[in-house]
């Protein structure tokens, strides 16, 4: 049974970009670490979920589905409509990539943070460790 438009832009509306349940964790993480940083700088390409100013880290939490992870479950693309998600969700990963590029050549690390990641505690712990690896001359 499909949505009726009123009920998906319900669900569409409670889609947030920032301060998601995964960003949370991720930055819940990090503060614990003594890892100190910035939310949302709009002067750097992409706007970063975290910025790392010292340091010189841009930190992206991607989610799954709408930044396409590589391999994951949760990336399938639906089976209705595939013009519009196979364009819109293509367009989000090269968007992704220009921005990354555009870091990279601004002398910044990128990181990308995968929502299927921010559940293993062994990766943040990596994470951290590569944040703080960053601050060392």
């Amino acid at each position: 049974m499909s949505e009726t438009p009123e009920q998906r832009s319900h669900t569409m509306r409670a889609v947030r970009s920032r301060d998601t349940g995964p960003e949370m964790i991720v930055r819940r993480f990090l503060h614990a670490a003594g890892l100190r940083y910035r939310l949302h700088d709009r002067r750097l390409p992409g706007v970063p979920d975290l910025v790392f100013p010292s340091r010189r880290v841009a930190l992206f939490m991607h989610g799954c589905f709408w930044h396409q992870h590589p391999g994951c479950e949760a990336a399938a693309r639906p089976k209705s409509r595939p013009d519009y998600w196979n364009r819109k969700l293509d367009g989000n990963v090269a968007r992704d990539a220009r921005h990354l590029a555009e870091l990279a050549a601004a002398g910044w690390t990128a990181l990308v943070v995968w929502e299927c990641e921010t559940r293993d505690p062994q990766r943040l712990a990596a994470l951290a460790a590569r944040i703080r690896e960053k601050g060392r001359t």
